[in-house]
Order: structure tokens, then C-alpha cells, then sequence
């Protein structure tokens, strides 16, 4: 078994706290914002998929969870691995999400308004 500087395989917790630190603080209120209804600047030409790409983030978020909290725990290596197996699932959940909003964002309209043609 392979044992680092702070102990256990699961490395230096402080680097998987400072990471869900940056992810609670960036990740988790844009996403729940976006489905209170708050439209970020950057996304108000694309609307239609908006609610597609808060739950696709609140997965991304869940995913930093699921594999974090066993390696902050210094849990075994089995557990670490069925949450790390988990997390796949958030990945690919997060994936189809943001394919989704992709896909009906290019069938909307755009957002802002369009001005008649001259002719």
C-alpha cells in the first residue's frame, strides 16, 4: 500500500477541503440562482436549456461530494472506490444534462429581440 506525507492513500485532506470549499462557494449558488429564477449575463441568449445546466451543475456539485467526503474521512480504499464509481454516474448524469440544454437551446429562439429587415 502506497502511504503519502499526511497519512493514508487518501492523501492531504486539505487539498479536498480547500476543492469543496471552491465548489460550494462557486458551484452550488449559481446553480440554485439559476433555478430561483436569476439568469447569469453570460447565459441570457441561451434560456431555453437554462434549467437543464442548473441541475447538470448541482450533479458536478454532488460529484465533488460523493468524492470528497471519503477521502476527507480517510475512509478504506474500497469505499473510496464505490464513490468514485458513483461519481462516474454524476459525471455521465452531468454530461447528458448539458447535452440536453445544448440540444434545446439550438431549437429556441434567441432571447433578445430581432429587428425587421430593411428591402
Amino acid at each position: 500500500m502506497i502511504a503519502y506525507e499526511g497519512g493514508g492513500v487518501n492523501g492531504n485532506p486539505l487539498y479536498h477541503w480547500i476543492a469543496l470549499a471552491v465548489s460550494t462557494a462557486l458551484v452550488l449558488p449559481l446553480s440554485v440562482a439559476i433555478l430561483a429564477g436569476w439568469t447569469p449575463p453570460w447565459m441570457r441568449q441561451r434560456q431555453g436549456g437554462l434549467r437543464l445546466r442548473a441541475y447538470g451543475l448541482l450533479c458536478i456539485y454532488a460529484l465533488m461530494l460523493v468524492n470528497g467526503i471519503p477521502r476527507i474521512a480517510d475512509a478504506s480504499i474500497e469505499t473510496v472506490m464505490v464513490c468514485m464509481n458513483v461519481g462516474f454516474g454524476f459525471t455521465a448524469a452531468a454530461a447528458v444534462l448539458f447535452l440536453l440544454a445544448a440540444r434545446k437551446d439550438s431549437g429556441a429562439r434567441k432571447a433578445c429581440p430581432v429587428e425587421p429587415r430593411e428591402g
